[in-house]
This record gives structure tokens, C-alpha cells and sequence, in this order.
């Protein structure tokens, strides 16, 4: 059986690593402009998909990327470069855009849907979680009931995620539309230099950088 202060480490270092306050806000920024059912089923579908990736990832998460040949690091390099490109969207407001066509042509949301990318990954499952999930297992030795127990942690935090989530439209409320434009604008900014983080962790752990300083 594993300890409390083992259970209560494992939380504190996933709700690090996933910060669920720091997420709401780019929540926020990434669905300016959606109903608030509309914001409520992407915050779902969102932690419903980034709890399933990490739960696979404590189960076969490392063995899979060597089986098909992809390090880690790699993972790090092609995730930031893909979310340097929202950082992009959202710093010229080109999502905003393109809900507009979307809704004067009629059609769905579903090509701008960010509950997918970025939001369940990589900004909740990212590589850092999907790490995290994979050193926290090996560290219960792999058995099934350490599998479990830092699963249900795991979960734990995604529930926070989810309720950080849900309380970004009363913000949105307040700060009206102006002070969303500046906050879109801000996270974005913010977004962009995680994304290069993320970047030039994976380059430091290929020994392509001098170590680059922890996320």
C-alpha cells in the first residue's frame, strides 16, 4: 500500500506541472466569443480527453513512443512548435476571424474546436504531465495498485482543472469585452514563450542546448 505523503507528492507535482490556475485564463483567451454551453462542452471534452491520454500514458505511455521510435524530447519540440502557432492565432486574433466566416457561412465550429489542440494537449496532457505520469508509476514500483491510486490522483487534479475552467465565464463577465481583447492578447504573448520553453526543453535533453531552465 502506498503512503499519504507519497499520494500527497504525487498531487502536488501533477497540480504543478498541469497548473490548473494558470490554465484557466488561456481557457478564457482560446474560447473568446462561445456560449457558455458552448465553453462548458469544451472544458469538458477538453479534461475528458486529457485525463484518457494521461491514463494511457501511465499505462504503456513511454514503452509506446519507443516502440514507434519517438524520444521524449522529440515530443517536447513538436508540441511547442505546434502551440507556437495558437500563441500566433491568438495574438493576431485570427480565431476570432475565423469564427466569424464560420458563422456567416453557416457552418460548425468544428475546424476551431480547441478542446482537442491546445487544450487537452498540450496544454493539460502535455509532455511535462505525460513525463510526470510516467516517472510517478515507476516510482510504485509498476504495480497495478500504484497504477491505480496515482491514476485517481491524477484525476483529482483534472477535476480542478475543470472547475478553473467553469469559473472563467463569471471572469469573462467582468472584464467585458475589452478586457478580454487584452487578456487574449497577454496569454497569447504568455502562450508563445511556453512554447519556446517547451522547445528548448526538448533541445536540452537531446544535448542540442546547454540545459535549459525547468518549466
Amino acid at each position: 500500500m502506498l503512503e499519504i505523503p507519497f499520494l500527497i507528492s504525487a498531487f502536488v507535482t501533477l497540480f504543478v506541472v498541469i497548473d490548473p490556475i494558470g490554465t484557466a485564463p488561456l481557457f478564457l483567451a482560446l474560447t473568446q466569443g462561445m456560449s457558455a454551453q458552448h465553453r462548458r462542452a469544451v472544458g469538458l471534452r477538453a479534461c475528458f480527453i486529457a485525463a484518457l491520454l494521461l491514463t494511457a500514458f501511465a499505462l504503456a505511455g513511454e514503452d509506446f513512443l519507443q516502440f514507434i521510435g519517438i524520444s521524449m524530447p522529440a515530443f517536447q519540440i513538436a508540441g511547442g512548435l505546434l502551440l507556437f502557432l495558437t500563441a500566433l492565432d491568438m495574438l493576431f486574433d485570427r480565431r476570432s476571424e475565423r469564427r466569424q466566416n464560420h458563422a456567416d457561412e453557416g457552418s460548425g465550429n468544428l475546424a476551431d474546436d480547441p478542446s482537442v489542440f491546445p487544450l487537452a494537449m498540450p496544454l493539460i496532457a502535455g509532455p511535462g504531465a505525460m513525463a510526470t505520469m510516467v516517472l510517478l508509476i515507476n516510482d510504485t514500483g509498476g504495480s497495478w495498485e500504484g497504477v491505480a491510486l496515482i491514476t485517481g490522483v491524477m484525476l483529482a487534479v483534472i477535476v480542478l482543472v475543470l472547475l478553473a475552467f467553469l469559473a472563467a465565464a463569471p471572469l469573462e463577465r467582468i472584464l467585458r469585452r475589452t478586457g478580454t481583447m487584452v487578456l487574449t492578447r497577454l496569454f497569447g504573448l504568455l502562450l508563445s514563450a511556453l512554447s519556446v520553453q517547451f522547445v528548448l526543453n526538448g533541445a536540452s535533453a537531446l544535448g542540442i542546448l546547454p540545459n535549459a531552465l525547468p518549466m
